[in-house]
């Protein structure tokens, strides 16, 4: 796909369809970070092929893990992790990573490069150049590691390594992104001294996150304090080698479990989880609200959309947020989205974004100080942009499959976390043709 306008699949029917989703980024970076960090190989089973996975696979490799694909029981090859061997980095003339437009990579490996000996250089995509990494920049010199950056807490920057870190008590504010806790968490352990981590600030968005990151790190062996409000102690010791099979991604789930509700028919997704820390299984208690009837059975997680799409109130909705928002654009009643002013300083200012493209559409949303005022008004046809933000182009797609006309830009950018969400989307659509042919 190039950066032209996408067409979006409209569907004058009820869609009645099942779909498969990739595995999660989430877990999939971050297990990735703990298997270069282990005391032994690693292997991560049937996880996510995209670029921001890609892109934490190359910083990794560029440190001294050796990953590599091996045949897996799915069509996604297995990866072998070996992980970064001591020492290494001294006497080279510098290394560079690139951080594309990938939180997970901008913010977890910077501190992981301080345990690799010599000059690590992160760099990215423009738009990532604007996003915050102070409380990194801020850590990372208070542990004694030196950041040669413009003074800006931005990219580029680069990090000078000495293989070893003390450690001790780091104290940052992640009010902007809770990525910032994690970064910290999934190395403490191999610091000398452990880590105190102490959050100082307003509250920290997307704790699901945090509690993820702190329940993997736990599996592979990693002790984790995390009874104190805003305060996590991480004991030193190895990180456990591991074998994993890597969860489907849930927020991924989230524009086809929305599509049930904009045509008002039904989406079934396999293989949901009964238990995860994935923040994307939200959505069992989100849809609900909109009207949905939501059930999980054997596994498959069925949504059925009602006669109407009813307005909510919901707070802190996270990455799920764009999507959410999308669903309010074609509800009859009004809706406001809470506890999300963080998402300003994501792939781009979603809340600025969603405001833009829904009212080019014709709807009537607006921002608040933390999040999204959206009320009812008919929608039509038009040009849907990215931002270079996968999840936007996403909110796209689902508006697009009840309002014909819509196109999206770049809805290549989907290739961030889905790098086959065109083919999946149209595929979605068919198979309700496909049905109504054969009836």
């Amino acid at each position: 796909m190039t950066a032209a306008h996408w067409p979006a699949p409209f569907s004058p029917t009820p869609l009645d369809a099942t779909v498969t989703i990739p595995a999660s980024k989430s877990l999939t970076n971050r297990y990735l970070v703990l298997a270069a960090l282990a005391d032994g190989e690693s292997r991560l089973r049937a996880p996510l092929q995209s670029r921001d996975s890609d892109l934490m696979i190359g910083a990794l490799r560029a440190m001294g893990a050796v990953i590599s694909e091996v045949p897996g029981s799915g069509a996604v090859p297995d990866l072998v992790v070996t992980p970064i061997p001591a020492g290494f980095g001294a006497g080279s003339s510098g290394i560079s990573v690139d951080c594309g437009l990938a939180g997970t990579v901008m913010r977890f490996v910077p501190p992981l490069a301080a345990l690799v000996s010599g000059a690590v250089k992160f760099d990215g995509d423009a738009s990532a150049l604007v996003r915050p990494m102070g409380p990194i920049v801020v850590g990372l010199e208070a542990l004694g590691v030196r950041v040669e950056d413009g003074g800006d807490g931005l990219l580029p920057f680069t990090v000078h390594g000495t293989g070893v870190v003390e450690g001790g008590h780091v104290a940052v504010d992640a009010g902007g992104s809770s990525q910032f806790i994690s970064a910290w968490l999934l190395v403490g352990s191999r610091f000398a001294n452990g880590l105190e981590l102490e959050h100082i600030g307003d509250s920290v968005p997307s704790r699901d996150h945090i509690s993820m990151t702190v329940e993997i790190l736990r599996s592979v062996g990693v002790v984790v304090d995390d009874s104190t409000p805003n305060r996590w102690v991480v004991q030193p010791g190895p990180v456990s080698a591991f074998d994993v099979v890597l969860e489907q991604d849930l927020s991924n789930a989230g524009p086809f479990l929305a599509a049930a509700l904009a045509t008002g028919g039904t989406v079934r997704i396999p293989n949901w989880p009964a238990n995860t820390t994935q923040v994307g299984d939200k959505w069992r208690e989100i849809l609900p609200q909109f009207g949905a009837t939501v059930s999980l059975d054997d596994g498959v997680l069925t949504v059925t959309g009602g006669p109407e799409i009813q307005g909510v109130d919901l707070s802190d909705t996270s990455e799920l947020a764009p999507s959410a928002a999308a669903i309010c654009a074609l509800a009859t009643t009004p809706s406001r989205l809470r506890g999300i002013s963080h998402l300003r300083g994501h792939e781009t200012d979603r809340l600025a974004a969603l405001v833009a493209e829904i009212n080019a559409l014709g709807g009537n949303a607006e921002e608040t100080a933390d999040g999204l005022i959206i009320n009812p008004a008919p929608l039509h046809g038009g040009v849907f942009h990215s931002y270079h933000d996968h999840r936007m182009a996403t909110a796209g797609a689902i508006i697009g499959l009840a309002v014909p006309g819509v196109e999206v830009e770049n809805i290549a950018t989907t290739a961030k976390t889905m790098p086959d969400f065109p083919a999946m989307w149209a595929a979605m659509v068919a198979q309700t043709a496909a049905a109504e042919t054969r009836a």
